[in-house]
């Protein structure tokens, strides 16, 4: 049986909801200042459209972040080097977490609000154990290398969204900057 095809009301209606939240969560100063109301509202649906589709505000958000990723995670699952599966692990590395840095930088209210909302530890949520144990995996291939399941957990912690949103929003350091900073951090961790 093949997959139920979504309407194509349901579907612009979907369109509507990521692109008003976006716009939103760009807009607001704080992840915590858009509401499910707020979201509704921009995009001319009803709060329970949102909610049958996305559950809350966790998974509009997370919804949005996907969207936004997907042309990365392809590229890491299937793509050339240095991101694909094919790159050895010591250049795999640093080039999976520039990508992610620059990824953070490019959506930083998205990622913010995902890694800050809720009460849930953002050790938890889905795309952090994906991003650990893809960095866990590569860091195991690199002789000599540290124990990789904690050297991937310090490796993420250099891109919490947190600490991006700090760097470059509140001591607006510029986005080479912060790419060189972690290029010289992932070497020395790597060393």
């Amino acid at each position: 049986m093949s997959p139920r095809r979504e309407r194509a009301d349901a579907q612009r209606n979907r369109e509507a909801v990521l692109a008003a939240a976006d716009r939103l969560f760009a807009a607001s100063a704080s992840p915590g200042g858009v509401s499910m109301d707020d979201v509704a509202t921009a995009a001319g649906v009803g709060k329970g459209t949102l909610f049958r589709r996305f559950g809350d505000r966790e998974g509009l958000i997370q919804a949005l972040m996907e969207k936004r990723i997907a042309p990365l995670r392809e590229a890491v699952a299937e793509g050339p080097a240095p991101l694909g599966p094919a790159t050895p692990a010591r250049e795999r590395v640093p080039a999976l977490m520039a990508a992610l840095l620059r990824f953070k930088l490019d959506n930083r209210h998205l990622a913010l609000a995902l890694e800050t909302g809720g009460g849930n530890s953002p050790y938890r949520a889905g795309h952090y154990t994906w991003w650990h144990t893809l960095l866990r995996d590569a860091v195991r291939g690199i002789p000599g290398a540290p124990d990789a399941d904690f050297t991937a957990h310090a490796l993420l912690a250099a891109v919490r969204a947190d600490l991006v949103e700090h760097l470059a929003g509140g001591e607006g350091a510029p986005p080479e900057r912060m790419e060189e900073r972690l290029e010289a951090y992932v070497a020395k961790v790597l060393a």
